[in-house]
C-alpha cells in the first residue's frame, strides 16, 4: 500500500494548500532512528555542541521572513505571535549553548578513597552521560518553541542525544522547514544531518516509540495521545522514560478580599488570559473559582464587558474547531450552568469566546458536572461560584494534577494577613507553578522555570522549559577505582575542562 500524502492545510479555510511528503514507513522510521544513532559521536564535544545550538538560532533568524510566513499560512496565529515565538525558540537553543559551556549539568561529583570512614568509602567518580536517540513528538499550538527545534530538540541536543522529530500534522511545511535550517546548521561542524530527523503520519509516531534505539521521548499533546504513547514506552522490552506534557485545568482562586478589592482588573485580566492565542495555550486558566456575591457579580461584568470584546478566532484545525464547538454545547446542557458569554460557532472557519458558570457546590461532589473538570481547548473558561471557603476546599481537592494553579489576594492577604499562605499550600500540591496575583498564559524561558506538574499535566516530575529540562535526557554513571589515565576528562583530578564539581565534599566553581 502507497503512503499516504501529507499535505499542508489552511485553517482559514480548510482546504489543502500543497503535498509537503507522505507519511513516513516503518523502513524510514528505522532509518531515520538508525541515522540519528549513527550521527552519536559528532555531540561527543561539548564546544562543537554549543557551538551547533548557536548556528542553529542564527540560521533561523536568518530565514525568519521564509518561517514566519509559513507557519502562519498553516496555523493562523499570525505574524506578530508568531514572530515572537520564533524569538523565544532561538533564545532557547542559545540558553542551552550557554547550559553547556558551563558543564555544571554534568553533575560532576569525585570522591576520594577513605578507609577511616564504616564502611570504608573507594575512588568513585560520578557524572552524567546522554542518554541516546530521542523521539519528539511535536505540539500543534507552538510551531516552533514545541516543535521541530523547540524546548524538547534543543534539550536533547544539549545533553549530547540526536534527536528524530515526529511533526505534527497541523504544520507539515513548517516542520520540513525548520528540519532543513536545523541541518543547515549542523553541517557548519560536520555534524551529519541524521542528527535531526524527521518523520510524518500517526503510524510512524507509534514505530517511533517502540524502535529499540530509541532511549528517551518527549511529548506535547492531548491526554489521550500522550498516555497512549506512554503506555507503549512502558510496555517495550526494555521501557524508556516518557516525558509527556497531556493536559491542564490550570485553576484560579479568587478570594473575596481581593474580588471586593479589584473586580474590575481581575476580571479583564482573566479575559486576556483565557483569550489569548483563541484558548490555545496549555496554560489557559480552564476554572476559575470566585465568589457569590456582589464582589463576584462585579467581576462577572468585568469579564462580561472584556470577553464580550473580543473578536473570533481561528483554531489551529477544524477539527480542534468542531471539538470545541461540540464541547462547550455539552458542557452548556449541564443543569445550572449559564452562559453570560456563549462560546461556540463564530463563523464556518472561526470560533467566539465566551465563559460559563456553575455553583462551586455542583463541582464539590463527583457527577455530571465533572465534565467541567476537564479541559476544553480553546477560548473559554468555566467561573464556579462559591458561598465560603468549605466548597472551595472541596472543588481544590477533586481537582487533577495541573502545570499551573493561581490565587488572586487582596493587598492584605498578599502581605500574609488572612488565607493567603493557607491557600497557597492547597494549591501546591496540585500544579508545577504556583501563581500570586498574576495569570499563568505566558511561560518565561529562565533557569528557574518549571513547567511541568502532576498526572495529567505532565507524566514525569520533569520540565519541558528551562535550564533544567536538560535533566531529562541524561544519566548517571559512577566511575569505581578506575585509574586516572582511563577516566573521561571530566572525572580527572586536575579538571582540565575547568567544570564546576563537588570534590571529597567542597563545591568548587
Amino acid at each position: 500500500m502507497a503512503a499516504a500524502p501529507v499535505w499542508s492545510v489552511d485553517p482559514r479555510t480548510g482546504k489543502q494548500r500543497e503535498q509537503v511528503a507522505v507519511e513516513a514507513t516503518a523502513q524510514e522510521v528505522d532509518a531515520a532512528v538508525r541515522a540519528a544513532q549513527d550521527a552519536r559521536g559528532s555531540l561527543a564535544d561539548r564546544t562543537v555542541r554549543a557551538a551547533f545550538l548557536r548556528s542553529a538560532a542564527e540560521e533561523l533568524e536568518a530565514a525568519k521572513d521564509g518561517l514566519v510566513e509559513t507557519a502562519d499560512a498553516e496555523t493562523a496565529l499570525g505574524p506578530v505571535r508568531l514572530t515572537g515565538e520564533l524569538a523565544r525558540t532561538c533564545y532557547q537553543l542559545r540558553a542551552f549553548a550557554d547550559i553547556v559551556d558551563e558543564g555544571a549539568f554534568l553533575d560532576v561529583v569525585i570522591n576520594h578513597p577513605d578507609d577511616t570512614a564504616t564502611p570504608p568509602i573507594p575512588d568513585l567518580r560520578r557524572y552524567k552521560v546522554p542518554l541516546g536517540v530521542v523521539a519528539v513528538y511535536s505540539a500543534s499550538n507552538f510551531p516552533f518553541a514545541f516543535s521541530v527545534a523547540g524546548g524538547d530538540t534543543a534539550s536533547a541536543l544539549a545533553a549530547g542525544c540526536p534527536v528524530v522529530v515526529k511533526a505534527h500534522p497541523d504544520h507539515p511545511a513548517l516542520s520540513e522547514y525548520v528540519a532543513k535550517v536545523l541541518r543547515r546548521a549542523a553541517a557548519r561542524h560536520d555534524i551529519p544531518e541524521g542528527v535531526v530527523g524527521l518523520v510524518h503520519g500517526f503510524e510512524a509516531g507509534v514505530e517511533l516509540i517502540k524502535h529499540p534505539l530509541v532511549s528517551a521521548a518527549g511529548f506535547t499533546g492531548s491526554v489521550r495521545g500522550g498516555r497512549a504513547l506512554f503506555d507503549a514506552a512502558a510496555a517495550r522490552p526494555v521501557p524508556i522514560p516518557f516525558h509527556g506534557e497531556l493536559g491542564s485545568l490550570n485553576p484560579v482562586v479568587v478570594t473575596e478580599a481581593a474580588a471586593a478589592e479589584r473586580a474590575e482588573t481581575i476580571g479583564a485580566g482573566l479575559a486576556g488570559s483565557m483569550t489569548l492565542g483563541v484558548g490555545q495555550f496549555c496554560v489557559k486558566p480552564g476554572l476559575v473559582l470566585a465568589p457569590a456575591g456582589a464582589a463576584g457579580d462585579a467581576l462577572l461584568k468585568s469579564l462580561t464587558d472584556a470577553v464580550s470584546d473580543t473578536d473570533a478566532g481561528v483554531l489551529l484545525d477544524h477539527r480542534m474547531r468542531d471539538n470545541f464547538v461540540a464541547g462547550v454545547a455539552e458542557r452548556v446542557e449541564l443543569p445550572d450552568v449559564d452562559s453570560p458569554v456563549t462560546p461556540g460557532a463564530g463563523g464556518e472557519h472561526t470560533v467566539s469566546a465566551g465563559f460559563l458558570t456553575v455553583p462551586a457546590s455542583r463541582l464539590a461532589e463527583e457527577g455530571e458536572h465533572d465534565l467541567l473538570l476537564e479541559e476544553c481547548f480553546g477560548p473559554v473558561t468555566v467561573v464556579a461560584r462559591y458561598e465560603d471557603e468549605t466548597e472551595v476546599k472541596a472543588v481544590l481537592s477533586r481537582l487533577p494534577g495541573n502545570l499551573t494553579a493561581t490565587v488572586q489576594l487582596s493587598e492584605e492577604e498578599a502581605a500574609g494577613q488572612g488565607r493567603g499562605a493557607e491557600l497557597l499550600q492547597e494549591l501546591t500540591p496540585l500544579a508545577g507553578r504556583v501563581l500570586v496575583n498574576g495569570w499563568p498564559t505566558g511561560v518565561a524561558v529562565a533557569p528557574a522555570q518549571h513547567h511541568g506538574g502532576p498526572y495529567p499535566a505532565t507524566t514525569s516530575t520533569s520540565t519541558s522549559v528551562g535550564g533544567t529540562a536538560i535533566e531529562r535526557w541524561l544519566r548517571p554513571v559512577v566511575y569505581q577505582n578506575a585509574p586516572e589515565a582511563l577516566l573521561p576528562a571530566e572525572l580527572r583530578d586536575a579538571n582540565p575542562l575547568g567544570l564546576p564539581r563537588r570534590f571529597n565534599g567542597s563545591l568548587e566553581r
